[in-house]
């Protein structure tokens, strides 16, 4: 199967899928959108998508998968990337979910405010106020991986994957990660896995 994805590398939910990608060596063709250009809002795009966000997964058969972690789980559906066990699959929905309800609307957002709009002063007060529930799911992060090589467990899953995305480029919102040992481990694990690469690196290489 040949897969498109609509998205932005420079986007945590986006990158997310191509590393996954990229890790299981899957080709597919990518299709960059600019958000700021109102690119998801064309009559075409919206077609794809009525919520008007990425990324888009598009099948070969024309069909179409939203929202990153859903797609993370459909391309991990039989690899050692998603555990088949009840529990442990469970486990890494857990975690996925607590990524975009708990840590993706602190952090991912004060990153967008920072280096998306470039801090403008109308969005400073909201920028602040990210910092304290950021830094909250950081620290239940720091306490699980203190436990656990991995989020999820002892190796790595799509759990990882969904929340390295954001983390490893937290400082781009204004958060230190000096603080939390454990969390900078993981994310040495994470960089350590075969064929892994850092947002950075995958947009250079564009």
């Amino acid at each position: 199967m040949s897969y498109r994805v609509y998205g932005d590398i420079h986007s945590g939910n986006c990158y997310k899928i191509r590393l996954l990608l990229t890790l299981l060596d899957i080709e597919h063709d990518w299709q960059p959108v600019d958000i700021l250009a109102g690119e998801t809002e064309t009559e075409a795009f919206l077609a794809m998508n009525p919520n008007g966000k990425i990324p888009v997964l598009q099948l070969d058969d024309g069909g179409v998968l939203t929202e990153s972690n859903a797609i993370l789980n459909f391309l991990a559906d039989g690899s050692a990337w998603l555990p088949e066990e009840p529990l442990a699959r469970a486990r890494v929905l857990q975690w996925q979910f607590f990524e975009q309800y708990s840590h993706e609307p602190y952090i991912a957002t004060a990153r967008f405010i920072n280096r998306y709009l470039g801090l403008p002063d109308e969005r400073r007060a909201e920028y602040e106020a990210k910092q304290t529930g950021g830094h909250k799911a950081l620290r239940v992060m720091d306490t699980q991986l203190s436990q656990s090589p991995f989020l999820a467990g002892e190796q790595p899953t799509i759990a990882d994957i969904s929340l390295y995305a954001y983390t490893h480029v937290a400082h781009e919102g204004g958060f230190d990660l000096d603080d939390y040992p454990a969390l900078q481990r993981w994310l040495a694990a994470v960089e350590a896995v075969p064929g892994h690469q850092t947002m950075a690196q995958m947009a250079a290489a564009m």
